[in-house]
């Protein structure tokens, strides 16, 4: 009898602490992308669905160099550089003159409606989370040179 209660015990603390899940890990090389636009620029959700209303989800997102674009996100984003150099400047008109270039490493917070200029002068990568629903809305959009 102690057996069985012993074995009901480790049963419920494996399922109570999602022991059966594997570890998923993401790095530049291993992304699968979902959608590739026509302007070269990726997109994928790594975790999560972007569609359910205030849960969090991962997404990767690849720029490929020479794009630029000008957007706003309905929710915070939390977003890390992982391959290349991710340009950012905040502003209401589009401003590569003005972007800063976060590094391999830079770990960025964009909170929820404020417009900003994304681009990259080479190949990048980065992986961000956020809430669903998520949208993003476009503003001005210049693609490869």
């Amino acid at each position: 009898m102690k057996i069985i209660i012993v074995l009901i015990l480790v049963l419920a603390g494996t399922l109570a602490f999602g022991q059966g899940t594997a570890v998923k890990t993401w790095n530049p090389e291993n992304i699968v992308w979902q959608r590739t636009d026509s302007d070269g620029t990726k997109w994928a959700v790594l975790e999560g669905n972007k569609d359910t209303p205030g849960k969090a989800f991962t997404y990767a997102f690849f720029l490929p160099a020479g794009h630029w674009e000008h957007h706003f996100h309905n929710h915070d984003a939390r977003v890390a550089v992982v391959s290349g150099a991710l340009k950012v400047a905040a502003g209401p008109e589009l401003d590569k003159t003005g972007a800063k270039t976060y590094p391999v490493g830079s770990f960025l917070y964009v909170p929820a409606n404020v417009q900003h200029t994304m681009g990259a002068d080479v190949d990048t990568i980065c992986i961000g989370t956020a809430l669903g629903p998520w949208k993003t809305h476009y503003k001005h959009e210049m693609h490869r040179r």
